[in-house]
């Protein structure tokens, strides 16, 4: 088993409680998308030995999520509104879990993204997700002002 991190990944810039639990976490920014990544350890798994699908899940709105937010202005923030995910492989301990995502479009209404998941090369799940944007309160009442 490699602790490696594949090169471009540095730790992820995302904090939240939600995620605390499950670092150290990784991200690669593109111009076009937010990659995450993690090495498969025992907060990530299952009783069985396999990654939880709830972290495969979480992690995978995320990285869809601040991936549309790469093309929006700061003050616009995004919720999801749907979000599946289809289960094709297990990911194990020690695998390194990446999830890849492709922003479909980035709307000021609504965005629209998918990805892929894979543990090491092989693919594991792909989500799809729709995000609403939401502007910041100080963004509306400044354009209310105006």
């Amino acid at each position: 088993m490699s602790d490696r991190v594949p090169a471009g990944f540095a730790p992820h810039f995302k904090k939240s409680g939600l995620t605390d639990p499950w670092e150290p976490l990784y991200s690669r920014r593109t111009a076009d998308a937010v990659f995450i990544g993690l090495r498969a350890g025992p907060a990530h798994a299952n009783s069985r030995g396999f990654v939880h699908g709830g972290l495969v899940t979480a992690l995978a709105d995320n990285a869809m999520g601040l991936s549309c937010k790469l093309g929006l202005g700061e003050e616009t923030g995004l919720v999801t509104v749907g979000l599946s995910v289809d289960f094709i492989a297990t990911a194990r301990l020690g695998q390194w879990l990446e999830i890849r995502p492709v922003v479909m479009k980035a709307g000021r209404t609504l965005s629209f993204c998918t990805a892929t998941i894979h543990a090491d090369d092989t693919l594991c799940a792909r989500a799809n997700a729709t995000f609403q944007a939401v502007r910041s309160p100080s963004s509306v009442t400044a354009a209310a002002a105006s």
